[in-house]
């Protein structure tokens, strides 16, 4: 933006030095029980990610006691690139933090709602934040203008950060957001309402002092995908993300070497097909905006496909029943967190503003994440389905995802989703949305309706076969994608 950009550009990493730059082979840990062993994190009462680990590599960074690697490389798909070592990263968000502090008069805890697609202020805004001890609220660049009042109007935030696409969503709504104070573009070009980042951050010092934080101090609040409903504010500490995710591993690659998944089962005829297109596995893991990882197949594990692997060493991971009892393995139950006798720091604080949905998630000893899975003899989880999507059929209660995974390994079969259908008889019924495969969309409906019926009573227990199919052009999905099965039960139920 203006001289902004042509500030970030000022400074690049030699040929020499990205040469030293070498991808090496994942760097994980080799089995998992020495993950559950090396994992013991030492949480001090005060945490910053921006001066506690950040700005300590820039210190090495300058000394020559860390390589200089690039802390943030940007390409565009115009092969425009940028490349910051951390000293630079911290230039830029110290300036940064100045125009939140100071221009914007933002103060600790105040909120700042930022929707920009991964352009280097993004990361700059993260960072930023964190200096300043304001909370950030990231929004996909997928959001509607009904999306953004909402979260506006339910998050109390006092400045929003933006691009020219979101602008006009933003000044549709602005008015009836009374807490919003400052709206600030991303922008070459100046907007009537508006004041330009470039501007600002080519009028202010370099230097800025970081907030001290503690630990529990809320640090972001996330919205979840509102697969059950209206999108839920969701507050993670400084030390919950910024200490809590260094559970996942680190890898740096050369070529494509390791390969996960997560946000939705993926299906085991997926996992197959990949494997034998690219030769490498899929590694599935299993998380949610409240708890960071939860469980995953990590690197030196055995994969079973359909299972999304063992337990976080961060985590004391258990199937319980409604009450908050755990169950024997092999029985299905809620897939449950254990916060007592002491509540896990990279569990998320609270819904914000919502007491009563933040209560409703325990159960004796217990978080309840809300989805229902059964633990194996060796400890593996599998999924079953959201507690909303679960299937009571004549005393039989049937998860969606089995049934789902059965249809995808047809071949008519692009993608599907299953609910619970109103039936007098058996109380509900399996039925299936399918969206077709080209091939297969001008094929006899009637004939599909009984090849894929008797299909799914083949690979799975006869009785979770679908008794209703209806074929569609399309499911109705989050904006992150994952597909929302309430709207579907809503309409199957007269309830839309």
């Amino acid at each position: 933006v203006r001289v902004f950009y042509r500030t970030l550009t000022r400074s690049r990493l030699t040929a020499s030095q990205i040469q030293r730059h070498k991808a090496s082979l994942p760097k994980n840990f080799s089995d998992y029980e020495s993950i559950k062993h090396d994992f013991n994190p030492q949480i001090p009462e005060y945490f910053n990610f921006a001066r506690d680990v950040m700005d300590k590599w820039a210190e090495k960074e300058k000394v020559g006691q860390r390589a200089a690697t690039p802390a943030l490389w940007w390409v565009n798909d115009r092969k425009q690139e940028i490349q910051w070592s951390f000293e630079e990263l911290g230039f830029h968000s110290r300036k940064l933090a100045n125009v939140l502090s100071g221009l914007c008069q933002l103060n600790m805890r105040d909120r700042l709602f930022l929707i920009l697609p991964r352009i280097p202020e993004w990361w700059l805004v993260n960072i930023a934040c964190l200096r300043t001890g304001t909370v950030l609220l990231p929004g996909t660049s997928q959001l509607t203008a009904r999306d953004i009042l909402h979260r506006l109007q339910t998050s109390g935030a006092k400045c929003i950060i933006t691009d020219e696409s979101i602008a006009p969503l933003v000044e549709d709504v602005a008015s009836q957001c009374p807490s919003l104070q400052s709206k600030i573009l991303v922008s070459n070009r100046n907007r009537d309402g508006w004041r330009n980042l470039g501007d600002l951050m080519n009028n202010v010092a370099s230097d800025h002092e970081c907030v001290e934080t503690r630990s529990d101090d809320p640090m972001t609040i996330f919205f979840t995908s509102g697969t059950t409903g209206l999108p839920k504010m969701t507050q993670h500490s400084h030390c919950s993300y910024g200490i809590g995710l260094t559970v996942n591993g680190r890898y740096k690659f050369k070529s494509l070497q390791h390969c996960l998944c997560a946000g939705e089962p993926i299906n085991p005829e997926v996992m197959k097909k990949w494997r034998e297109a690219t030769g490498l596995d899929i590694y599935e893991g299993y998380g949610q905006t409240e708890t960071v990882l939860v469980a995953a197949t990590f690197k030196g594990m055995k994969i079973k496909p359909g299972s999304f692997g063992k337990a976080s060493p961060a985590y004391d991971v258990q199937v319980v029943d409604d009450d908050g009892a755990v169950l024997p393995r092999g029985e299905e139950g809620n897939l449950a967190i254990r916060v007592k006798p002491l509540k896990p720091f990279s569990l998320f604080t609270e819904y914000t503003g919502d007491p009563v949905k933040t209560e409703e998630c325990y159960r004796g000893d217990f978080y309840l994440t809300g989805d229902r899975g059964v633990m194996d003899e060796d400890g593996y989880l599998w999924f079953v389905g959201r507690a909303d999507d679960v299937i009571l059929s004549a005393g039989y209660r049937i998860g969606p995802f089995e049934v789902e995974n059965a249809l995808i390994e047809h071949e008519a079969v692009a993608e599907s989703a299953v609910v619970g259908s109103p039936d007098p008889i058996r109380g509900e019924v399996v039925k299936a949305f399918v969206v077709l495969t080209p091939e297969y969309r001008s094929h006899d409906k009637e004939q599909l309706v009984k090849d894929l019926k008797t299909h799914v009573k083949k690979m799975t227990s006869p009785y979770k076969y679908p008794r209703k199919v209806e074929f569609v052009e399309q499911l109705p999905k989050t904006i992150s994608g994952k597909i929302r099965r309430v709207e579907l039960r809503k309409r199957e139920w007269g309830q839309i």
